[in-house]
């Protein structure tokens, strides 16, 4: 064998050494246990966890008002809407508001918050296309490797306040092929409310503990194991600016993971 054969052989032989160590590690990482082997369902808290509601909504605003003149700082719009969010869902949560989809509650903060940045001239069609910015959100880029694995063993469900027809264009939008749309809609009500946990269940004929609430949230998590559903919390450092979002649960969950390629993995898909 000449010198040049025995070189190409042990250069071969290196080359194959790496690649079969880079095997074993992927083989690894996709063949960690199933912690959860009676889940059937995942379902997803959904702004925040799944789409970055707040550069979305930032954006959407920029596009409608910008060609009208206005100049606001965009991101501290999208935040100031954001802020209305859960006292507007409170209002129903407690009582004193009759249940209304997240589109009409939408709607009532931003009348809420149009006087502090000049907007209060907008005309009804202009307030219309403006509350469609949270049809229009992106997912983050994680999950659209992450549900593609999930979805080969798992249904894949929003159990999330926004209501079906916001879920079914923020699921076009970015191709997440939802199985059933559940949440809020179904269930009459808003997170963390019991019967949103337990309504999205039953519309799948599983048990609770069937099913596991995933999100970027540890009081939505918490609120849905009181329930006995099993948990697994996704990591959103940033999610509504910097110093905010959890980069670790505030809790004990069932499935912690960094991000959705990590929460595949770890569901062994």
């Amino acid at each position: 064998m000449t010198t040049f054969d025995r070189r190409m052989m042990l250069r071969g032989g290196a080359a194959f050494a790496v690649s079969a160590a880079g095997f074993l590690r992927s083989s690894r990482t996709r063949a960690q246990a199933n912690p959860a082997p009676e889940v059937q369902a995942l379902l997803f808290d959904v702004f925040g966890t799944v789409v970055d509601w707040r550069n979305g909504v930032a954006r959407e605003a920029e596009r409608v008002l910008k060609p009208l003149g206005y100049s606001l700082d965009w991101l501290a719009f999208a935040d100031a809407w954001r802020a209305e969010y859960q006292p507007g869902m409170e209002e129903v949560r407690s009582g004193r508001q009759p249940f209304a989809k997240l589109d009409i509650l939408h709607r009532r903060m931003l009348d809420k918050i149009k006087p502090r940045f000049g907007l209060e001239k907008l005309d009804e069609a202009t307030q219309a296309e403006l509350n469609l910015a949270w049809h229009r959100l992106d997912a983050w880029p994680d999950v659209g490797p992450g549900f593609a694995r999930l979805r080969t063993r798992l249904m894949l469900c929003p159990c999330s306040n926004g209501n079906i027809a916001l879920m079914a264009d923020i699921g076009r939008r970015n191709d997440l092929r939802w199985h059933a749309i559940l949440g809020s809609e179904i269930a009459g009500d808003f997170k963390p409310k019991p019967r949103v946990y337990l309504a999205s269940a039953e519309a799948l004929n599983l048990k609770p503990n069937q099913c596991m609430m995933v999100a970027a949230h540890s009081g939505d998590l918490a609120a849905a194991a009181r329930q006995g559903l099993r948990t697994g919390h996704v990591g959103r450092p940033g999610e509504g600016g910097p110093g905010t979002g959890e980069s670790a649960p505030k809790g004990t969950f069932d499935v912690v993971a960094k991000d959705f390629v990590d929460f595949a993995a770890k569901m062994g898909t």
